[in-house]
């Protein structure tokens, strides 16, 4: 931002070498506690981690190039708050929470889907940093995906972004639970809480998926740019949520 004159600034600092902000801790019983300074490639190199949550790996793998991924963050890709941003919607549908913290050693925590007000702008206020997020553990019989449609193959910004998760019963023919979390498609990330909603309780078939991804279509209020038309995203948020959808219950399938 600041070599496109974006930001203007007096001073930058560096909060790379921040114990706290470099946390990578994962337990089943508590969950991930990632630091926002992560950087990309030290969460998808962990096996435990990417077992637990493929949906955010899905996303780490994909923001830039190799080279990025071992820079680039999980916070800083968040606090960038781009309504295209990858890995946001995987953390809307995993449930993460922000941990901020304010002067004088204040603290307070955020849900992800709120930490976003506009592109570019989120919650933080003067003399507050993301420390870093909490993400629950995995219930039993879940799992999580995101897909996103490019224009180019590699290091391209989302046209239409999808994340999806599901909690299925026991018999893994039903989903219990599913949340649905959406990119570049509105001013900010979204969570499709209807769509996500409707599918609770349902056999899974393709007729529930399907009115899921209507009903995510519904919330959708994209913009025509030079990357594609409203009409074309609008399209896409209900092949790639169906598509989302799909993965992350043949994810609980093959485990």
């Amino acid at each position: 931002m600041v070599r496109e004159n974006r930001r203007q600034l007096e001073r930058m600092v560096d909060i790379k070498d921040l114990p706290e902000t470099n946390v990578l801790s994962y337990s089943p019983d508590t969950g991930l506690d990632l630091g926002a300074a992560v950087p990309c490639h030290k969460i998808y190199a962990d096996d435990a981690i990417s077992a637990a949550y493929p949906g955010l790996i899905d996303a780490a793998k994909i923001i830039g190039g190799t080279a990025i991924q071992g820079r680039a963050s999980v916070g800083g890709n968040l606090c960038n708050a781009s309504p295209a941003a990858d890995t946001i919607p995987p953390l809307i549908v995993l449930g993460a929470i922000c941990v901020i913290a304010g002067p004088n050693g204040s603290t307070r925590e955020v849900p992800v889907e709120q930490f976003c007000t506009a592109p570019g702008q989120t919650v933080l206020e003067k003399g507050e940093l993301l420390v870093s997020l909490k993400i629950p553990p995995p219930p039993t019989n879940s799992s999580s995906f995101y897909l996103r449609f490019i224009p180019r193959n590699e290091m391209d910004i989302a046209v239409v972004g999808a994340g999806a998760s599901v909690v299925l019963d026991d018999t893994k023919t039903s989903i219990v639970s599913a949340r649905i979390g959406l990119a570049a498609v509105a001013p900010t990330p979204l969570v499709a809480e209807e769509a996500g909603a409707s599918l609770a309780g349902k056999e899974i078939s393709d007729e529930a998926i399907n009115a899921a991804a209507e009903a995510a279509q519904a919330i959708a209020s994209p913009i025509s740019d030079m990357r594609g038309t409203a009409e074309q995203r609008t399209h896409l948020v209900g092949v790639l949520t169906r598509r989302a959808l799909n993965g992350a219950i043949q994810r609980v399938k093959e485990a």
